[in-house]
Order: structure tokens, then C-alpha cells, then sequence
């Protein structure tokens, strides 16, 4: 089975990274575009088996990039799942008229945008492996929106990987500061074991981070939060939740 082609349309960022983090289980590829121009102009040259569409945006609106879409015959039947921070009648009947597949009203959860593209595609999930786990490229550990970095750590962290990925963001921030950019999420939510090879990694990079003059913060489970409070790096920042609680934070 192919990627899915995955198209999502929105000026807003932070709505373009919660949609590429709930993707990012999955075996998709993901295409971005600020506005309807943007996008019309992706979904002709990529043909995605999805569109994300946000209904408010410049230049060209969701409503007018959708009309578009409706008119070329090699596009039209995409499915679009449509964006909107409206729940009224007359609002979600509009755009059922005009041949959406489904609506999602702001604001919204990865984990229901996916509940309600499987009703529509068949999503894949990603195989984890030890090739990719031990993997020293900084794509398998950095995602970005914006001026915002996520650094999303694996579930499993021994000390051969938390080597490798403290080296990875060392080189990122190097990079990072080097372009002005100031905020830095550290996403340990999904380790199964926070165990000293990944309190210490984490101490350092925060010590890193903050001679860097960075905004940082984590993201943890509850029990995870409990854990980190007890260190002083890492009760000293700011926990949340889920990546995009971390995102509208700043």
C-alpha cells in the first residue's frame, strides 16, 4: 500500500502542525499550503487523496478553493474534510451542499480529525524498527511550525538512541539560534520508560536550551510529570499534556 497523499490548507500554523502530528502514526505524506491559491495550485500538481480545508483564510477562502476544486474534473472528486469555527445549521448545511465529505469544528484534536478521515481512507500505521529508532537523521526526531521545533522522543530509549538524539538536537538548536528561531518543544510522551538515560538527555539539552535563551516546553503524561518534578531542569518548565496545548502555549 502507497503513502496517502495528505493535503491540509489553513493560514494558521499551529492548525497545520496539530493536522501533520495526528498524520504522523500513519504511512502519509504530507503536503501544506497558507491559503486557497497555495493549495489549489498543490492539489493540481500533487493529485492528494485528501484535502484538509480550512474554511477562513486570505486570499483565497476555503469556500472559494472548494468551488474551484468542484469545477476541474481531475479534481473533484477528492474528498475534503472542511475546517470551520462555526457549528451553526445554516453554516455546516452550506458546505454539505457543496460536496464535503465531512466538517470538524475549531477547535479540534488530531484524534478526532483521524476518527473521521478512517471513514473515508485507509489509514497505515508506520512500522516501527530499530533502524529507525537508532536512526541519526534529525527528520526522525524534528517536526517544525514556523519558529516552533517539536522534538518527539521514541518509545523505547536506551542509551545508544539518547545519544544519538541529544547529538541531533544539539546540531538542530546550533541551527536553530543561528536563525533567530526561540521556542522548542520536547515531546517525551510517548517513552515507555523515563528512565536516567532520558533524564539525563533532557537535563542537558534544557541547560542547552536555556543558555540559548529558548522558550521551552515538555510534554508528558500525568504519571511522566510526577516523575520530571523531581529533577531540576525538568521541574522547572512548563508541562502540558499533548503537543498541541504546547503549541498555543507560547
Amino acid at each position: 500500500m502507497t503513502a496517502n497523499k495528505i493535503l491540509t490548507v489553513d493560514d494558521s500554523r499551529t492548525i497545520r502542525m496539530i493536522v501533520k502530528k495526528a498524520f504522523s502514526p500513519f504511512k502519509c505524506e504530507l503536503f501544506e499550503a497558507q491559503n486557497g491559491v497555495e493549495g489549489l495550485d498543490l492539489a493540481t500538481k500533487v493529485k492528494p487523496d485528501l484535502i484538509v480545508l480550512d474554511i477562513t483564510m486570505p486570499v483565497m477562502t476555503g469556500i472559494e478553493m472548494l468551488t474551484r476544486l468542484k469545477e476541474e474534473n481531475d479534481l473533484k472528486n477528492i474528498p475534503v474534510i472542511m475546517l470551520t469555527a462555526e457549528s451553526g445549521k445554516d453554516n455546516v448545511m452550506a458546505i454539505v451542499k457543496m460536496g464535503v465529505r465531512d466538517y470538524i469544528v475549531k477547535p479540534f484534536k488530531g484524534e478526532q480529525l483521524i476518527e473521521r478521515v478512517k471513514q473515508i481512507l485507509e489509514l497505515q500505521p508506520r512500522i516501527e524498527t530499530h533502524a529507525k529508532a537508532d536512526s541519526e537523521k534529525e527528520g526522525d526526531y524534528f517536526t517544525a511550525a514556523g519558529d516552533i521545533v517539536v522534538m518527539s522522543l521514541p518509545k523505547k530509549v536506551n542509551r545508544s538512541i539518547a545519544v544519538k538524539a541529544e547529538n541531533a538536537a544539539k546540531n538542530k538548536i546550533d541551527k536553530l539560534s543561528s536563525a533567530g528561531a526561540k521556542k522548542f518543544i520536547i515531546d517525551v510522551s510517548a517513552v515507555a520508560d523515563l528512565n536516567m538515560n532520558v533524564i539525563q538527555m533532557l537535563n542537558s539539552l534544557i541547560n542547552l536550551l536555556e543558555r540559548s535563551k529558548m522558550i521551552i516546553r515538555l510534554v508528558a503524561t500525568d504519571s511522566q510529570r510526577e516523575s520530571l518534578k523531581g529533577f531540576k531542569e525538568t521541574g522547572s518548565v512548563e508541562t502540558l499534556k499533548t503537543v498541541e496545548q504546547a503549541l498555543t502555549s507560547f
